[in-house]
């Protein structure tokens, strides 16, 4: 849309070009039903808001463009925007992802091992009738306890989830609570927060050069965060520029917001610069994001690694004791 309104194509022929190119049914029927709306006269930003395909952002963005009669502009602040928001989230989910990869395969090889090796070797064991090594009582008796008591393990671990995500949905002090907790996690915590805050500064400095008012720019950069701690800072910050306090007074207040976060919006609002000092603070964000990410990586692998050589060496130097033992039973036996 960005691209054909600079060259000139008008609202309805960019429409017309958009639904002919689109390949996927449930996108061109939502943009089908937009272009129906045009011809009725209604405008575009609200004929997108009936749809949950388009974030509030986008749409908020559209409107001002309509207002200040820069809709080609706005459509472009849009795609970059959500162009950013990609790349932040395709690099923590790349970051993440090799070390989820591990953990889940670290629960596998318990599962396997001692659900379905040990068993087989406990019986050979027990038939010689020697006194096993400590470490294969022990190992033995949690892969007894995880054949015969699986069940309880798995009914366990899901009240526990589904009571998180009960409590998290029901209660909103535990859900606050809960997200005050992930920030301080080591390197997550750091990780989620760098990412909030690059989201809300990035958004925040396309609302505010599109002309959209500093509390509804606030109040639509505050509900795209998940994490409702942070949520909450952000209301208490809003109801205080409400009463004519400044953004970085009132930032100043919250220790989710760093001092050098509150000293660049001091600079925007005294120069009347607000957006480029959310901009350049969501770059710095995004870069930190980056960083912590690399950093978070670096450490899981090693450490899930060693994990996992701890559970595989120990359930193989409880089998290979054992049998050593037996060997040697063996071959001081008369034949």
């Amino acid at each position: 849309m960005a691209i054909m309104m600079k060259a000139g194509v008008s609202l309805s022929m960019s429409m017309e070009v958009l639904i002919e190119s689109e390949k996927d049914k449930e996108i061109r029927r939502i943009l089908q039903e937009i272009n129906e709306d045009l011809y009725t006269g209604t405008p575009v930003s609200q004929a997108m808001g009936k749809f949950r395909a388009f974030p509030e952002i986008v749409v908020n963005l559209v409107q001002a463009g309509e207002a200040n009669g820069r809709l080609d502009t706005a459509f472009e602040r849009c795609a970059v925007l959500l162009e950013k928001e990609i790349a932040l989230n395709a690099k923590i989910r790349s970051a993440t992802g090799y070390p989820i990869f591990l953990l889940i395969l670290t629960v596998f090889l318990m599962i396997i091992m001692n659900g379905l090796v040990l068993p087989q070797f406990a019986g050979i064991f027990k038939s010689f009738g020697a006194d096993l090594p400590a470490i294969t009582v022990a190992v033995m008796a949690v892969s007894d306890f995880i054949t015969s008591w699986w069940w309880t393990l798995a009914l366990g671990a899901g009240v526990l989830i589904g009571g998180y995500l009960l409590g998290y949905r029901k209660s909103e002090a535990f859900a606050i609570k809960m997200d005050e907790w992930k920030l301080k996690i080591p390197l997550v915590g750091l990780l989620m927060r760098q990412s909030y805050i690059a989201r809300f500064c990035r958004i925040m400095s396309s609302l505010v050069e599109a002309g959209v008012s500093i509390v509804d720019s606030l109040e639509i950069s505050r509900d795209v965060i998940s994490n409702q701690f942070m949520r909450l800072q952000i209301t208490k910050m809003i109801e205080d520029v409400k009463v004519g306090s400044s953004i970085n007074q009132s930032m100043a207040k919250y220790p989710v917001f760093d001092s050098l976060l509150v000293s660049m919006i001091k600079v925007g609002e005294e120069s009347g610069l607000l957006f480029e000092s959310m901009e350049k603070m969501a770059e710095l964000y995004e870069n930190q994001t980056e960083e912590s990410t690399k950093r978070l990586t670096t450490a899981m692998e090693p450490a899930m690694i060693m994990i996992i050589a701890a559970v595989v060496g120990t359930v193989v130097i409880s089998i290979v004791i054992p049998m050593f033992e037996m060997y040697g039973v063996v071959a001081d036996s008369p034949s």
